[in-house]
């Protein structure tokens, strides 16, 4: 509000306005990458990205503003998949979860639509699912950890609102109705059930506030 004014507290989810900050044209939008109430700036002049970096350093100054990287936990809490990770150009939204967005009938022709309506009738081969991975608290993840008889672990991490450890795993279909699962952590075997997923707020309703 101190940069943009009252417009931005009526901005709706997902909503999104271009402006002019001391000249400096960005596009103001209520996303984020953590599933809490949060609002991104898109620098619309490579130029001015030092310009902006600092204006808004400054006026967060009174709040005890400070840099930091995105929050894994809560990116993970709220369902948010990781590119490179969770998924790469090899999955197709069917096998996370992602058909939602899939418009198989819309009148202009794109790539991947006879794949995509094979995969929709025949049924995805692999599916990303939601676990909880029993044991003491783990740290991120940056790499794979396999799962025993098929799959592996994308992206994991301790929980503290949940005090749980939390993930997900990348499973063959026809495991995905297992109870249990058996994952080999860097600190030995663990066991995991499988989860729905996002893990909290599964209606948004902190990120819509």
């Amino acid at each position: 509000s101190d940069l943009f004014g009252d417009r931005v507290s009526s901005l709706g989810y997902y909503h999104f306005f271009e402006a002019k900050l001391e000249g400096i044209p960005v596009i103001v939008t209520r996303t984020g990458w953590t599933g809490e109430l949060g609002y991104e700036l898109y620098l619309l002049d490579p130029a001015r990205g030092v310009d902006l970096w600092n204006r808004v350093l400054e006026a967060g100054r009174r709040y005890n503003i400070a840099p930091t990287g995105p929050s894994d936990i809560r990116r993970i809490e709220a369902g948010i998949l990781n590119y490179g990770i969770d998924m790469t150009l090899d999955n197709s939204p069917y096998e996370l979860g992602l058909e939602r967005l899939v418009n198989l009938d819309k009148p202009a022709d794109f790539v991947g639509r006879e794949a995509l309506r094979r995969i929709s009738r025949e049924g995805p081969k692999k599916k990303l699912v939601g676990v909880e991975i029993s044991g003491t608290k783990m740290d991120l993840n940056f790499t794979r950890y396999p799962i025993r008889g098929g799959g592996f672990i994308t992206s994991c991490i301790h929980s503290p609102r949940l005090k749980k450890n939390i993930g997900y795993a990348m499973l063959p279909a026809e495991r995905t109705a297992e109870k249990r699962l058996e994952v080999d952590a860097p600190d030995g075997v663990r066991s995991a059930v499988i989860v729905p997923m996002p893990f909290i707020d599964p209606k948004k309703e902190i990120a819509k506030s």
